[in-house]
């Protein structure tokens, strides 16, 4: 089970989940992309490493700061700069979140929870996720996206540059309509990180975990 005890963890808990949430079988669509649409399904397909600076902002104006890495397919983190200790990591198998003020992690099998679609190495924006609105404005190209069966259950809005194309921002509207934004610095992508970002380790002991080699 996963507690939620504060409204940060609840708000990068709530991205994690509508940001990941997979195409799971279905209708493919056939019908041809626009090109896009197109565009920024193989930019993210594409897209294997990256770090970014990253400024949530919520509905009720509350901020804070982290940084983001990502190694497709299989492993991401989210971890928030100091003094807050909450984090979320994928290591290729399990999903873990960690809540500090608990002081617990809780964890899934990546393959059984909504942690898919920004990790599975086939990515589409097709099937399950229908895209509901493409628009551009100051430079900035904005595809909204939503789940096909059930529009109601919330938007997904990416926003991305157009020159060079690079992922700038997504936003999320929950069903209640409460809004929470992402907005990425300082993007690097197709770079080495330390494989140990991705592994689960407590904080509360000395040292992290290591892979083996």
């Amino acid at each position: 089970m996963i507690y939620m005890n504060d409204m940060r963890y609840f708000i990068i808990l709530t991205v994690i989940l509508f940001l990941c949430t997979p195409a799971m079988g279905g209708n493919d669509a056939q019908e041809k992309q626009p090109p896009s649409v197109k565009k920024v399904e193989d930019y993210l397909r594409d897209l294997g490493t990256a770090q970014a600076r990253f400024l949530q902002t919520a509905s009720d104006g509350s901020q804070y700061l982290g940084t983001f890495y990502l190694n497709r397919p299989g492993k991401l983190r989210f971890e928030y700069d100091e003094p807050v200790d909450d984090f979320v990591v994928a290591d290729g198998y399990f999903i873990y979140f960690y809540d500090s003020e608990l002081g617990e992690q809780s964890n899934a099998p990546i393959g059984q929870t909504l942690a898919d679609f920004i990790l599975r190495p086939d990515l589409k924006l097709s099937g399950d996720i229908a895209v509901q609105n493409v628009n551009r404005n100051d430079g900035l190209l904005q595809v909204t996206l939503a789940q096909a069966e059930d529009p109601g259950a919330g938007s997904l809005t990416l926003g991305f540059d157009e020159n060079p194309f690079a992922l700038r921002k997504w936003r999320i509207i929950d069903p209640q309509g409460a809004t929470t934004e992402i907005e990425l610095f300082e993007l690097q992508t197709d770079i080495d990180l330390d494989r140990n970002l991705f592994a689960y380790h407590d904080p509360k002991e000395n040292k992290p975990f290591h892979f083996n080699d």
